[in-house]
């Protein structure tokens, strides 16, 4: 019911900024982010609410990165600024759709390399 499509991500050089994108087919409840660094843990980033737009970002992003989505409703994006090197993982959007309670969709990732 519920499909993601990561993109937008690249090679930066630390302090800059990039915004990725999660295109998004059909409903759901939240629209997550996470990471996954090699060698690491897949880690969460933050969350937007499919229906009141609220927002919750982990302890290492906040102030950083911002998730928002566009009016249709259909794309949600990952602004991240001032990337650090430790941020460089592979991205992936994910949703829990509605009535789930977990996150059971998962985008195909999108490489984000920060370089000094």
């Amino acid at each position: 019911q519920v499909q993601l499509v990561e993109s937008g991500g690249g090679l930066v050089q630390a302090g800059d900024s990039l915004r990725l994108s999660c295109t998004v087919s059909g409903p759901t409840d939240f629209v997550g982010w996470f990471r996954q660094a090699p060698g690491k843990e897949r880690e969460f980033v933050g969350r937007i609410s499919g229906s009141t737009g609220s927002t919750l970002y982990t302890d290492s992003v906040k102030g950083r990165f911002t998730i928002s989505r566009e009016n249709a409703r259909n794309t949600v994006y990952l602004e991240m600024n001032d990337l650090k090197i430790e941020d460089t993982a592979v991205y992936y959007c994910a949703a829990i759709g509605q009535g789930d309670g977990q996150y059971l969709y998962w985008g195909q990732g999108t490489q984000v390399t920060v370089s000094s």
